[in-house]
This record gives C-alpha cells, sequence and structure tokens, in this order.
C-alpha cells in the first residue's frame, strides 16, 4: 500500500520471551536473517510492560515467540493473560521449549490462545516458516477485525443518515461517516433538483472559515458536470486547481500534504434512477481511485445518503408549498379595524417540524370587530389546505351574521360535511370598540387573556367542544366581557406554549405571568412572548393582540 507515492513497510515485528540470554540471542539473529524486527523480553512481567508502552503507542509487534519456562510464570499463563487484553488479544503467540515435552503440555499451550509450538533448538527454516506463518494468521484476523469494524461503522452512520430530520442533518451525519471510515476531513453535499445545495462538514468551523457562496457554485457545477445526467455510483478525482479552497480545512490553512503536493479532491457521487438528487461525499485524494474496501464502503455510504435524501427533499418540497400557502392566505397586514388597534404575529415551525394549520383573522363588521384564531389538528399539506376554507367560510359566513356562537356553529356543520374526520380548535370574539362589549366563542382553543395595564393578567371563561366533532354536543353560549381601554386582549395558539412532558396548565399560567409582566401595547405584548416562548418550537405560533382606541 502507498500514500501519496511512499512505501509503507510490511516487516514484521517479533517479541521474544525468554529468560535464556543464549536462546534469545540466537533466536533473534535467527528472525533477524528472515527479516522481522525483534523485541527481547527475559521475563512475563519484562513482555507484559513492553506490550503495554507498544499498545499505547499503537505499535503492537505481530508475533509473541514465548517460551513455557519462565522464571516469574509459565508461558501459558503469560498467554492467557495477554488474551485478556482486547487490544492484545489479537496477538499471535508460539509457545517454545529446550526442554522435551508430553503431548499434554503442548495442548496446554493451545488451549491457553497459542497458535504454534515449537521444540528448540530446531532448524532456522523451520523457526522462521512457523513464525512467518503466525503472522500471517495474526494479519488475516486483524484484517478481518478491521472489516468488521468498517461495515459496523458504515451501518451506523446509515442509520444516523436514515434518522436524519432534515437535508443538513443529513449531509452532517453522511460527513461524520465519511471522515470516519477514511481517516481524513470530509464534506458532504446534497445538491437538489432547483438548484439548492446542503452542505454537512465532519468537523464543527467557525463561520468565518468556510468557503464562500461562489465555492458552492463551483462545486454545483462539479458535481453536474461530473455526473453529466448519469445515475449510479461514480468515484473520481477533481485536480486540486480546480476544487475550490476550505472544504477540507479552514479558508487560509495550508490545503497540501506534507510534502507541499497540492490537495486534490476525491468525489464520490451517487444519483438514482430515478432521483432528482446528488450526492457527493468530498474528501482529499490519496491517489486516482478510492482506496481499495474503503473505497468500496464510501461508494455505498453515497448511494444510502442518495436513498434517504430522496424522501427528505420531498418534505422540503411539500413543506414548502405548505407555508407559501399559509403565508398567501394570513396576511401580514391588517385591513383598517375602525376603534381597534390589532397586531398579529405569526411563526411557522423549524424546518425538522412537519407542516401545521394555524390561522387568524381580524375583520370589520357591522356589530364591531371580529377576531378569531385557530388550529386545524394534525400536520400535513391537507391541514394547511383545510387551514385556508375555515379562514374564507368565516369571511363569508360573517358577512351575514358575525355573531361567534352561530360562526362557530356554521364552521362546526361545514367541516363536518366537507372534511368528515378532521377537527380544529378555534375561538372567536366579536369587540365593540364604543363600548368595549365583546362576546367570546371558544371551540377546544386556548381562551383568551385580557391583559391590563396595571400589570395583572385573566382568562376568559370560555370553553365548548371542537370544530368537526360530530358528536352532537351542544355547544355553550358565548361568554361575554367589557374590554376597557386599559385592557388588551389576547388570543394566541397552542404552539407558543405546549412543551412536550409538561401540563398544558402549566404551561399556561407561564403565559399569564408573562403577559402580565410584558410592555403596554400590542405590539411590544406579542413581541415580549415570542421572546420567551417562541424559540425551536414544534408547532407553527400565532398570536393576536387588540386593544381598543375608539
Amino acid at each position: 500500500m502507498s500514500v501519496k507515492g511512499k512505501a509503507v513497510s510490511t516487516v514484521s515485528t517479533v517479541l521474544v520471551v525468554d529468560d535464556v540470554p543464549a536462546s534469545r540471542y540466537a533466536l533473534s539473529a535467527v528472525l533477524r536473517r528472515d527479516g522481522h524486527r525483534v523485541l527481547l523480553a527475559a521475563s512475563a512481567g519484562e513482555a507484559l510492560i513492553e506490550l503495554d508502552v507498544r499498545m499505547r503507542a499503537g505499535d503492537l509487534p505481530d508475533v509473541a515467540l514465548v517460551d513455557v519456562g519462565l522464571p516469574d510464570m509459565s508461558g501459558y499463563e503469560l498467554c492467557r493473560r495477554m488474551k485478556q487484553l482486547p487490544p492484545i488479544a489479537a496477538l499471535p503467540v508460539v509457545h517454545f521449549s529446550a526442554a522435551a515435552r508430553p503431548p499434554a503440555d503442548r495442548c496446554r499451550g493451545l488451549d491457553a490462545g497459542g497458535e504454534s509450538y515449537l521444540t528448540v533448538p530446531a532448524e532456522p527454516e523451520e523457526i522462521q516458516a512457523v513464525v512467518r506463518a503466525a503472522a500471517r494468521g495474526g494479519r488475516c484476523r486483524s484484517d478481518a477485525q478491521l472489516r468488521v469494524g468498517r461495515l459496523a461503522l458504515l451501518a451506523g452512520t446509515i442509520l444516523d443518515v436514515q434518522s436524519a430530520r432534515c437535508l443538513g442533518e443529513l449531509a452532517e451525519a453522511a460527513a461524520v461517516g465519511t471522515a470516519r471510515l477514511t481517516g481524513v476531513p470530509a464534506t458532504v453535499f446534497v445538491l437538489g433538483e432547483d438548484g439548492e445545495l446542503h452542505l454537512g462538514f465532519s468537523r464543527r468551523r467557525a463561520a468565518e472559515s468556510l468557503p464562500d457562496a461562489g465555492a458552492h457554485e463551483a462545486v454545483s457545477r462539479l458535481m453536474q458536470r461530473v455526473m453529466s445526467g448519469r445515475t449510479g455510483v461514480r468515484y473520481s478525482v477533481v485536480p486540486a486547481p480546480l476544487w475550490p479552497p476550505g472544504f477540507f480545512r479552514p479558508v487560509g490553512s495550508a490545503a497540501h500534504w506534507g510534502d507541499g503536493t497540492p490537495e486534490d479532491a476525491g468525489l464520490a457521487l451517487a444519483r438514482l434512477s430515478q432521483g432528482r438528487t446528488l450526492v457527493c461525499l468530498a474528501t482529499p485524494a490519496y491517489q486516482q481511485e478510492p482506496a481499495g474496501e474503503t473505497g468500496h464502503l464510501v461508494e455505498r455510504l453515497a448511494h444510502a445518503t442518495a436513498l434517504a435524501a430522496e424522501p427528505l427533499l420531498m418534505y422540503e418540497e411539500e413543506r414548502h408549498v405548505a407555508l407559501t400557502l399559509q403565508r398567501s392566505f394570513l396576511p401580514a397586514q391588517l385591513p383598517e379595524l375602525p376603534g381597534t388597534d390589532v397586531v398579529v404575529r405569526y411563526e411557522p415551525a423549524s424546518r425538522q417540524a412537519e407542516i401545521g394549520g394555524d390561522f387568524y383573522a381580524a375583520l370589520s363588521t357591522p356589530a364591531g370587530v371580529l377576531t378569531g384564531i385557530g388550529d386545524v389538528v394534525g400536520h400535513s399539506l391537507e391541514a394547511a389546505t383545510v387551514m385556508v376554507e375555515i379562514r374564507h367560510a368565516l369571511r363569508a359566513y360573517c358577512v351575514e351574521d358575525p355573531d361567534p356562537g352561530v360562526l362557530a356553529w356554521r364552521l362546526d356543520r361545514m367541516l363536518q360535511h366537507y372534511h368528515p374526520g378532521v377537527t380544529a380548535t378555534m375561538c372567536l370574539s366579536l369587540v365593540d370598540p364604543a363600548t368595549g362589549h365583546t362576546r367570546i366563542a371558544n371551540a377546544g382553543h386556548i381562551p383568551p387573556l385580557v391583559v391590563r395595564d396595571e400589570g395583572a393578567a385573566v382568562y376568559v371563561e370560555a370553553k365548548g367542544p371542537l370544530l368537526g366533532l360530530g358528536l352532537g354536543l351542544d355547544r355553550p353560549p358565548p361568554s361575554e366581557v367589557v374590554l376597557a381601554r386599559s385592557e388588551r386582549l389576547l388570543m394566541v395558539t397552542d404552539g407558543l406554549i405546549e412543551t412536550r412532558g409538561t401540563d398544558l396548565a402549566v404551561s399556561m399560567e407561564q403565559l399569564r405571568l408573562a403577559a402580565a409582566g410584558a410592555p403596554l401595547g400590542v405590539a411590544a405584548l406579542c413581541d415580549t412572548l415570542l421572546a420567551c416562548f417562541g424559540h425551536e418550537r414544534e408547532d407553527d405560533i400565532a398570536l393576536l393582540a387588540l386593544r381598543r382606541t375608539g
């Protein structure tokens, strides 16, 4: 094997453990004539110390030649102890003795874990052949253990890749696994059909040390050029002058080997036969082809990464469609609402979460200002679509009768008729700006908070069954309160405060206390609550705050 043309020695190192100096000298001479390096120990204790030092340095011998008649313990016991130490257990042991031994003693050596037994004096050719055979067997076992370890590493990496919740997580998991398989830094690129490039690095790096957008575009072009519409897995080496710096090491660091040779890039690219995603596992290139089994494993990882990327890409597209739909029907600017100051805030869930159906509405009616907030149960494109239908139905129904109780009843009937099995929560309020008289109908939603300027907040007693249940439950009449000019009406969806493992009542109390301590004004109230509760939420968040100005 070679790395950048430098030969790696395959000479075996033999540890000779013998308490007789003349015998040690004779054996070492025979072994050195056969090209072996020789380490000497006069006792079992010395041998264990030598092995410990070598183990820490990562330079264990290839064979141990052990006399069975050592002064501090038998060679059989030394062998047994060596086989109990995991890092040393694979070291082949050849027992020898200058004294005649019965067959039972020879069997003891094999039972203790030894590979062979020599009776000395023996012909030099026999000693050399036995040691060579033991070294070959040890290398085969080490290679087999290494292959098993690499396969286990590959399996673990594929599991991490398949568990990724987004393309960024997938790229990072694949990069970390590639670096472990190859022993060099790695960067993984996932290129979608729309040209968006997702990156993952095997090492965490400061933002200022990362390649710029121009380097990303150059890599995208290289990936597409190498594959040229092909499918399957392909390995290619990109010469250093064509490969943008900074992907394997921080920008500005020396991107070359110790001998000054520029650092080429080895690319394992994969695209499924019907896939739209192009995956690239990039590492510094040792040679023109991936190194044997390691290269084969990296190519398998590239194929597994492409398999895992396809459904994530489809999910990203579905989520983008849903968010576009939500934003198009949830305007950031509300219509003129005479006599009131109304502010809304909407925050979609993180990229890892599924799509929700949160919505809000604020409408001017002859009877006052109608506000509503709700959430279609479930997380899917269907939930976002039903949300839009409910919001349009609300706008249509309120033209005829804006009473919250009537609207809740009609929306319930509409949902049962057109979307059986789909449920939604909703809270509606109708505020008379002149008098502050407010009617509130609640359908399984968090009740609204009345927040006073003097630092108090209280939930309105408003309850009712979810929309779309279809169980024939009576819907209670709307609750009635009078909203003073010094009070704000706050409505939120449960995505703001709901936390897995925490009782909703506890979260609602935390919300009440935070609202009571918020600054004056409706915008400041919403922004404060988002700052307190809105980080890394698994669900969409909607808030609506109203205050009388007339």
